[in-house]
């Protein structure tokens, strides 16, 4: 929120807005530009993009995104799991605003999620470079300043290659040891250490000290269209349960084996897909699951699964309704043990309860809104994103804009331009009053 003492640097944020409003059609026409150019990094043939981190096309956009800070004056450097960083100095030896997101994506993937975020952020950060440098009423906004800026592309946020997702700002955060980040191996046999080596992206260092965090992303769902609302405020992250599910049964051959000698994992690990999906009609609007990765062993044509590898997630916006989802799907577990003869090995690998952003972020953030006339509404979070792990670190806000059919992980992925732009509008408005320490 801002306070009386913030006034003077808020008249001359609005003098600096008058001065370069003439200027703002252009700075929106030269990020659409720059996002269509990101797009054709990995480029699908049906408008998407294939990207997952360390990839050659995730390399190459680096590559391009590095090029683009450099070229705006920023220092481009990477820390030791290859997250991004372009540093903008305002104030020597003084923390860092971090804003952004990530630029990897799933397999066959959207261009906007994720990606969004990362270069709203970079023209944010042009902007107010832009203003610091122009001297007279664009000067204000350095005026007062208390931190740096500094744009950042997290690693593997996605998790479509190397598992877990978020990866980057978990390390960042000391979520996720470094060591343990860098063994994980991709399907391939890859470790992460090996894939970001040959690149020139894997540095040394813990990455710039933060000292406050902003994301902004596609919302992924369809609360916002549906309304009508341009700017989502996100006040907290659903609470969700990810399991990881072993089911083994014994091999035998497909057609020969008796049925009712048979102990097949495949069919132990459908019936538990299909309950996970049919757990969710119990409580309507309330609880989302999924398994979105199945493997199975021997997979070979003629002959009967002896194991499968699944992994699970619950996601629901009431903890109590979640609790009960898992202990229905407790018992399922042992209902499915005893009707296909196989056992089943779980472990719960994440879990988290609903967790809030700092209130203050979305006052600042509905404030904002609120002065460009941009319509705004509080909403929570079903998907993870980095932002959820650095608000355990630094004060965050988060930040929606529509995704048209709430369509996602999907080539079909989109957001309106005007939409985009009104995003970056109000993250850069952010970002003013973060680098003056309004979010304390």
């Amino acid at each position: 929120m801002i306070d009386k003492h913030d006034r003077a640097t808020a008249q001359a944020d609005s003098a600096a807005s008058t001065a370069t409003s003439s200027a703002s059609g252009d700075a929106h026409e030269s990020f659409l530009r720059d996002f269509d150019t990101m797009g054709g990094f990995g480029a699908t043939g049906h408008g998407g993009v294939d990207r997952q981190a360390a990839s050659e096309a995730d390399n190459e956009q680096r590559r391009w995104f590095q090029g683009l800070l450099e070229g705006r004056g920023f220092t481009v450097e990477y820390d030791r799991i290859g997250n991004q960083f372009g540093l903008l100095e305002l104030v020597p030896g003084a923390p860092y605003v971090l804003i952004g997101s990530h630029m990897d994506s799933q397999p066959t993937a959207g261009k906007y999620d994720g990606a969004y975020g990362v270069l709203a952020a970079a023209h944010a950060a042009f902007r107010i470079a832009d203003e610091a440098s122009a001297g007279g009423a664009s000067a204000g906004v350095a005026e007062g300043a208390k931190y740096n800026v500094a744009v950042v592309n997290w690693f593997n946020e996605e998790g479509s290659r190397f598992v877990p997702s978020m990866m980057g700002s978990s390390v960042y955060t000391g979520v996720l040891p470094l060591e343990d980040a860098l063994a994980v191996r991709d399907k391939a046999g890859i470790s992460v250490e090996e894939a970001l080596r040959p690149t020139g992206f894997l540095g040394e260092g813990a990455g710039p000290v933060a000292a406050l965090c902003a994301e902004i992303h596609i919302e992924q769902g369809r609360l916002l269209e549906n309304a009508g609302t341009t700017i989502g405020l996100v006040t907290a992250t659903w609470a969700a349960s990810k399991y990881r599910v072993v089911v083994r049964g014994e091999q035998a051959h497909s057609g020969a084996t008796v049925m009712e000698d048979r102990k097949d994992a495949l069919y132990g690990a459908s019936l538990l897909v299909v309950f996970a999906r049919e757990l969710t009609d119990r409580f309507p609007g309330k609880l989302h699951t999924a398994v979105g990765q199945l493997d199975v062993y021997p997979n070979s044509p003629v002959v009967v699964a002896s194991e499968v590898t699944l992994l699970l997630d619950l996601r629901c916006d009431d903890e109590a309704l979640l609790a009960e989802a898992n202990a229905l799907l407790d018992a399922r577990f042992a209902e499915i043990e005893a009707k296909a003869d196989v056992e089943i090995e779980r472990t719960l690998s994440h879990s988290w309860d609903i967790n809030p952003y700092q209130p203050a972020g979305v006052d600042l953030a509905r404030s904002v809104a609120e002065e460009l006339g941009l319509s705004n509404d509080e909403i929570m979070t079903v998907a993870g994103h980095d932002s959820t792990n650095m608000k355990e670190l630094v004060p965050t806000v988060m930040l929606f804009v529509p995704s048209v059919d709430g369509i996602s992980h999907n080539e079909g992925e989109y957001t309106e331009p005007g939409d985009l732009v009104a995003g970056l509008d109000v993250l850069t408005g952010v970002v003013r009053h973060l680098i003056r320490g309004n979010l304390s």
